[in-house]
């Protein structure tokens, strides 16, 4: 998804150019979505509509649905939070915001006065002609981006969102040579940001749990997008300390200070969640007898602070299958036909 704003003072036709540059792309075969920013109260239901007769008696949030769909919260809610619902809620290319001249994504200025570090192009949008706009939307395609803090691209020597952004604004890296990230993370309507290993980690651990679910029953055949939601108490973050010690077909898999720390944390929570003794400091988990990809024949053992450890079929494969995943989001070369992960505080 690219993200381009179109700013401007008032009366110097934002709202023009906007409607113009979403036909262009549309005509370029470009599913887009916009956003439209003002200081003023903002009502999508007329007076004494159903809807609007909701939100009177005190509905927080109204959703009207016909023919369309219409959201209607009472609060103002942040650019990246609604750029995040945006990705949930369809496939889109680009993202055209008339107006948020404040935020710090690509921008098309309609007057000089707007004009700052995060604009990629200044026009005159009474006088700019067809021609004109194919070059801006040539512009908009090469130079606009993702929500800033998803963005990643260490294999070019950067992994900071801003510098990555502001080298795609000045023409120097494009969207296309950034990390594949295949998962989004958002807590407390907060975008965070997950570079390639962190999205591909808790992609596959998620998958890994859901191989293990009769899907038929919900009328799911093809997995294409996955939402999850995790409400609850504020909780608290307690990350562990540990040693995480994988050996894969009895080899030792070498793995960095980050990938260890992932790793031993969420096979730690994992076992916490089966409730095997209140203070594990020590995990060993043995997976043998893997033909392939296939998990549901292999043997699996688990032992909590040096003690055999017995567990049902359904959490044998939960384990299985999210250990498994674990690995195999490190890159693993070779067909796994065993493996063993030992955490220990």
């Amino acid at each position: 998804m690219k993200i381009v704003s179109i700013v401007g003072k008032k009366n110097t036709g934002k709202t023009s150019l906007t409607v113009k540059v979403i036909e262009e792309l549309k005509k370029r075969g470009y599913n887009v979505a916009s956003i439209k920013h003002s200081h003023h109260t903002m009502e999508m239901d007329k007076e004494n509509t159903d809807t609007w007769k909701h939100k009177q008696a005190g509905s927080s949030v109204v959703v009207g649905i016909g023919s369309t769909t219409f959201f209607n919260v009472r609060k103002e809610m942040d650019l990246n939070r609604l750029l995040f619902l945006i990705k949930h809620m369809d496939t889109v290319d680009f993202v055209v915001i008339e107006g948020f001249k404040r935020y710090n994504y690509p921008k098309v200025a309609t007057s000089p006065d707007v004009v700052d570090e995060y604009t990629i192009k200044e026009v005159d949008s009474f006088s700019i002609d067809n021609e004109g706009i194919k070059d801006l939307a040539d512009i908009i395609e090469e130079r606009s981006h993702d929500i800033v803090d998803t963005l990643f691209a260490n294999n070019c020597g950067f992994n900071n969102g801003e510098a990555i952004a502001s080298e795609i604004r000045c023409g120097n890296l494009s969207a296309e040579d950034l990390d594949n990230v295949s998962s989004y993370l958002s807590i407390d309507g907060n975008v965070v940001g997950l570079n390639r290993f962190v999205s591909d980690y808790l992609k596959q651990n998620v998958l890994g749990v859901i191989n293990t679910l009769n899907l038929d029953e919900y009328n799911v055949e093809d997995i294409s997008n996955i939402e999850l939601i995790i409400p609850g108490e504020p909780l608290k973050q307690t990350p562990i300390d540990a040693k995480c010690t994988i050996l894969v077909n009895n080899r030792n898999l070498e793995i960095n200070m980050f990938a260890n720390n992932i790793i031993a944390n969420s096979i730690k929570g994992m076992i916490n969640s089966i409730k095997t003794e209140p203070d594990v400091k020590k995990i060993n988990v043995d997976i043998t007898n893997i033909k392939g990809d296939d998990l549901e024949n292999a043997d699996i053992e688990l032992k909590t602070n040096g003690h055999d450890v017995e567990i049902n079929k359904f959490t044998q494969g939960i384990l299985k299958e999210t250990i498994f995943a674990v690995v195999n989001s490190l890159k693993i070369d070779e067909e796994i036909e065993e493996l063993k992960i030992k955490v220990e505080e």
